[in-house]
């Protein structure tokens, strides 16, 4: 099949990239986090004259955008990270979730008029979160990173519980029974399945990378591994998002010991230009989703589906600040019996401000079937889906409009000597362990005594650097001599690339070797605060 264009289709494309781009600049200049905009931009762009409809196709979200997204941010997971939050994780991505489920079905019950099977789908829609807005939001604000930890830890977990509970209830929809004893044993073994898929594939996938050493192939493999973990999982009927979370933690564990400097080069550079064309289209077309899905709605009472839907929106947004809340209290309760302090407050408050829904909601409201094991229309479908992208909508605008404002007031700040000191700690010891490897090389015939000595004279340097950096009692001497350094080696590379680029251009040398001389010189840029 052979696609063709017209000159029209080729300038509403050429439209719409162009309004993505100013999208994506204009969040940077208005410090927004881009998602935002780019839901609120494709919602208006959807209502443009000339622009075609756009229908999202579920399984694309699912299966072509959710693996990848969600292996990277596993392998970017810190094991230890999740060891430490996996209580908190576990009540946000499992407890809430069901909590988040039977309250939102009661409210869509009683104000909608759902059915308790219609509302009980509507539920489990809504449950999981999406954490790039918050996240974006509190690192550029300087929030505590276990914050952060738990927020990513939680959406890396609740898409699956949700997954699973709409599996259930849309089975309960469609043949009128439900099993309360099924539905429990379906979720255990939904979640036992696909951690032990996820392991499996992890383990075959780390002993094939340990026989290669081809950065371009293993940067692709690490790309298909969230399918490879997702697919198997889904054909096997378990869980394929937590198949592929642990794919992901499993490989972000071992990775290091599998790669050369070039392949880790490589791969962070592509999975950071990656996930962020890929969430910035997934937000985009989740911002278009609005018309076709008012087209279904065409013959309702407009004002009052409006109405019904900000009470589902506020039920969201009321159900996670209860349980928040109510989960810290209970935990504060237990630490002071213990005589310990607990969990302060003001983390409760911004995690409980933190459960924007994005793209997972769409796809799993438009995994709805249409009709019901009898072939009678599945009645209520169409009122899911527009509740669904009201939860959306109204989650990213209200609470990520307002978290800016949530963090200030809280007066919230990210542990910055924690982390300086364990990276202080990271380079001090590696420093001590270059010094170590010189002296067992030192009588070697290679090692000259002078290059030895000057190489001996750096580390010591760095060390000496590094431990003044944590240590309340120095006068910074140290860290001046080292800035200003920074700034001389800065000016002099600048003025070795501005060199090089002349003789490309004065026809000298090629555009390769320019390359090649202006890469070099831009990794000794980027290792100068190292």
């Amino acid at each position: 099949m052979i696609l063709e264009f017209t000159h029209a289709d080729e300038l509403q494309l050429l439209a719409l990239l162009a309004s993505a781009a100013v999208l994506l600049i204009l969040a940077g200049s208005l410090r927004l986090p881009y998602p935002i905009l780019l839901v609120l931009g494709g919602l208006v762009l959807g209502f443009g004259p000339g622009v075609p409809e756009v229908s999202l196709p579920p399984e694309v979200v699912l299966v072509g955008f959710l693996p990848p997204l969600l292996y990277v941010s596993a392998y970017f997971t810190g094991l230890r990270e999740l060891r430490q939050n996996l209580k908190e994780i576990s009540l946000l991505a499992v407890g809430l979730v069901i909590v988040t489920m039977v309250g939102v079905a009661t409210v869509a019950h009683a104000v909608a008029g759902l059915s308790w099977p219609q509302a009980f789908i509507l539920g489990a829609v809504v449950s999981p979160t999406d954490p790039i807005a918050a996240t974006a939001i509190g690192r550029r604000l300087g929030v505590p990173r276990r914050l952060i930890d738990v927020v990513e830890g939680e959406s890396l977990v609740n898409d699956g519980t949700a997954l699973v509970l709409l599996r259930t209830a849309i089975a309960a929809a469609v043949t009128g029974s439900f099993s309360m004893w099924h539905a429990g044993w379906d979720l255990v073994l939904n979640i036992s399945g696909g951690v032990a898929v996820g392991l499996a594939v992890g383990y075959l996938i780390r002993r094939i990378r340990r026989a290669l050493d081809n950065p371009p192939l293993e940067v692709t493999i690490a790309f298909l591994t969230g399918y490879f973990a997702f697919v198997p999982a889904d054909v096997l009927g378990v869980s394929g998002v937590l198949a592929v979370v642990t794919a992901g933690v499993y490989m972000g564990w071992y990775t290091p010991e599998l790669t050369t400097v070039q392949t880790r080069l490589q791969g962070r550079a592509f999975w950071e230009i990656f996930t962020f064309l890929l969430n910035a289209v997934l937000f985009g077309l989740v911002g278009l989703q609005l018309r076709p899905i008012l087209d279904d709605l065409s013959g309702t009472n407009g004002w009052s589906l409006v109405r019904e839907a900000a009470i589902v929106v506020l039920a969201v947004l009321l159900l996670r600040i209860a349980w928040v809340f109510a989960v810290t209290g209970a935990a504060r309760m237990v630490a002071a019996r213990a005589g310990h302090a607990g969990r302060p407050w003001t983390h409760a408050a911004f995690i409980s401000w933190n459960g924007m829904r994005g793209a997972v909601t769409i796809a799993a409201a438009l995994l709805i079937p249409l009709r019901t094991d009898t072939g009678a229309p599945l009645e209520g479908r169409d009122e899911i889906v527009f509740f669904a992208f009201a939860v959306v909508l109204g989650t990213l605008v209200v609470q990520g409009l307002t978290l800016p404002g949530v963090i200030r007031a809280l007066g919230l700040e990210a542990d910055e000597s924690g982390l300086e000191a364990e990276e202080a700690h990271a380079r001090i010891r590696a420093a001590e362990a270059a010094l170590e490897r010189l002296d067992e090389l030192a009588s070697e015939s290679w090692v000259a005594d002078d290059t030895a000595a000057r190489v001996r004279g750096l580390y010591q340097f760095r060390i000496d650097r590094f431990a003044a950096r944590v240590d309340p009692t120095g006068d910074g001497k140290i860290e001046r001599q080292s800035l200003k350094f920074q700034k001389l080696r800065r000016e002099l590379l600048e003025a070795e690339r501005h060199a090089v680029v002349e003789l490309r251009n004065a026809g000298e040398i090629s555009d390769e070797v320019m390359r090649l001389v202006e890469r070099d010189l831009d990794l000794e840029v980027s290792r100068l605060d190292s």
